[in-house]
Parts: structure tokens; sequence; C-alpha cells
């Protein structure tokens, strides 16, 4: 005698067998991920919305009449490459550590 009166398609029968609750949960899962990043969307647009907005040109710093920048010699001594073009071999390249190089206007250490 059938008793499922025609209800075995139904989704209700589908969760309680086991096999589409997984399909059911993800579909539940994605839509709350889709809503969040909507929702965070919104949010992100209302702060961008209530920021002020960029100056205008005519609000820009203008810039000095006069050069700021000054250019300071080479402190690092006469290490020039040859004027013939080729490349140094290691023993020609001579002392070139990691000692601090040392000015003649330093203070000097007792």
């Amino acid at each position: 005698m059938d008793v499922s009166d025609g209800a075995l398609n139904s989704l209700a029968v589908t969760l309680a067998d086991g096999r589409g609750a997984t399909g059911v949960v993800l579909g539940v899962i994605g839509v709350l991920l889709v809503a969040m990043l909507i929702g965070a969307f919104w949010l992100g647009k209302r702060r961008h919305d209530q920021e002020l907005p960029p100056p205008r040109p005519d609000e820009q710093p203008v810039g000095p009449d006069h050069r700021s920048h000054v250019e300071q010699a080479d402190v690092h001594g006469d290490d020039h490459f040859p004027a013939d073009g080729r490349g140094l071999s290691p023993y020609e390249l001579g002392e070139s550590g990691n000692e601090p190089i040392r000015h003649e206007d330093d203070d000097k250490r007792d």
C-alpha cells in the first residue's frame, strides 16, 4: 500500500533523505554570501560618499619659485670605470667594504 500520497519528490522527503540536504545548505550559504558582499559594497559606497571631495586645481599647493633640492658631490670617492669600457676584475675593485665613509669635516673622536 502506498502511503506517500505522491510526496516522494517533495522538498521534505528530499531533506529527510539526507542526499539533497547538502545542496540546499550550500544554496543557502551562497545566498547569504552574496547578500554579505552586496552589503559590504553598499557600506563602502556610503563611506566613500561621506569623505571630502578631492581638491580642485585652484586649491592645490603651489611649488616654490626657487630650487629646493641641492645636488651633492659623490661621497663614494674615485670609483670610476676605465675609459676603454672594459669591466673591472675583482682584484681591481679595491676596498669596497661596509665601513662608513669618513669626511674631513667630521668630528674626530678621542
